[in-house]
């Protein structure tokens, strides 16, 4: 099931919970605006590639759009258009200022030199400038780039327009980004569970956790659930398999061992796994925390072992395994809740930019903390007011604040 297909079955589902109007429906899911560009390329050999790139600007009722750019080969426009939906719900959740928009390159960048990768970004931002702007949308970190990626945007952008470092987040901090974006992901994932744990009494000290990726998202959440919140991470995975330890990994060492760009499943403080035995790992907590459509009817969803889903990962869930879940008892906490610590702390360094001043890391971290709370507290109160499930109250919350956006504008 395609990014796109999967949002919009889980907004019919909240749009009727919310009783939204047919005419808003349509205004909700149709995007803003969709740009598609050929990239030509020079390789480092003289040769020319051409790649293709997505900026989709799902809505902007309620800012300027923001979403972030991923490099992956099976980027499509039904993967980004999906995505950028998300992203106008994540925002509107988290009651933030920003609209929702996703970028996309289907290109697989482990095969590019960091030339060629820079070549690639520039070319990029080059065809899609004219809809980037501080005021009109805004790029950040997503699979397969990094603070060096949106440097590049930065330069290449700065140099047609002047010095503009709010046009794009996660940025390297000497660049003005912000303190505690890069682990800011991870971190709203923890503060989410810790929420989570307190109202339903799934502790999250002492507890196994498994976590599917080990990436940025993943990486930083095993850290922080280690050292701050005294939870046991036993099984973690990559693209090229897994490791698993009942009593607990050493974390710290397994990220100095991934840092050297060496696949999890050398490390040898586990046992290796493969990436189909990773979801069947007795735990408390599971999270997703790669690509999207992981967990689904025909794989997993009848056999996972855990307590909670905590989806690190956009759309790791299809709506099919959703329901399987249900039944079984088994409870998820959406997507752009737990994850939406990113574009959060991306909303505060965005701020800084235009105010030119910068916020300690424990400030970032504090108003974080604040932000995606209260987004949780709202989600479970309407959850247990429905009786629906956390998604659903999540869809309908986000529904709700962006259908009234467009009705104060003449909608």
């Amino acid at each position: 099931m395609s990014g796109k297909a999967i949002a919009h079955t889980h907004f019919d589902r909240a749009a009727n919970l919310i009783n939204l109007e047919a005419y808003m429906r349509r205004i909700l899911l149709a995007p803003f605006r969709e740009v598609t560009v050929e990239l030509p390329v020079r390789m480092d050999d003289g040769r020319i590639e051409v790649f293709t790139g997505y900026r989709i600007q799902h809505n902007g009722a309620r800012g300027p759009c923001k979403g972030g750019i991923r490099y992956h080969p099976e980027a499509d426009h039904d993967e980004v258009l999906g995505l950028a939906t998300i992203m106008t719900w994540k925002t509107a959740l988290m009651d933030i200022p920003f609209g929702g928009a996703k970028g996309g390159v289907t290109v697989d960048p482990k095969k590019l030199s960091k030339l060629e990768l820079e070549r690639l970004t520039r070319r990029f931002t080059q065809r899609i400038a004219i809809v980037l702007g501080p005021y009109r949308d805004i790029p950040a970190p997503d699979v397969n780039t990094n603070a060096q990626v949106m440097a590049w945007i930065l330069d290449e952008y700065s140099s047609r327009q002047g010095y503009t470092p709010a046009v794009v987040t996660g940025k390297p901090v000497s660049l003005g980004g912000s303190l505690g974006r890069e682990e800011a992901t991870g971190r709203g994932v923890m503060y989410v569970m810790e929420e989570y744990a307190r109202d339903f009494g799934i502790a999250v000290k002492g507890s196994r956790v498994v976590i599917q990726g080990f990436g940025n998202v993943g990486g930083h959440l095993a850290r922080l659930l280690v050292t701050e919140a005294g939870a046991k991470v036993v099984a973690v995975s990559d693209v090229d398999g897994g490791i698993y330890n009942e009593q607990g990994l050493d974390v710290p060492g397994l990220l100095a061992h991934t840092a050297q760009r060496r696949p999890v499943a050398e490390w040898k403080g586990g046992k290796r796994i493969t990436n189909e035995e990773l979801w069947a790992v007795p735990c408390d907590w599971l999270v997703p925390a790669a690509l999207g459509g992981v967990i689904t009817k025909e794989t997993n969803a009848r056999t996972l072992d855990c307590k909670v889903v905590v989806e690190g990962a956009n759309e790791p869930t299809t709506p099919t395994a959703d329901l399987i879940l249900e039944e079984r008892g088994i409870p998820v906490v959406p997507d752009f809740l737990a994850n939406a610590g990113g574009v959060t702390v991306s909303y505060y360094e965005w701020a800084q930019n235009l105010q030119q001043y910068r916020w300690t890391h424990e400030q970032v971290n504090k108003e974080l903390k604040a932000t995606i709370t209260k987004a949780y507290a709202a989600v479970r109160d309407l959850a247990k007011e429905k009786a629906v499930a956390f998604r659903t109250a999540a869809y309908g919350i986000a529904l709700q604040r962006v259908a009234e956006a467009e009705r104060l504008r003449g909608n």
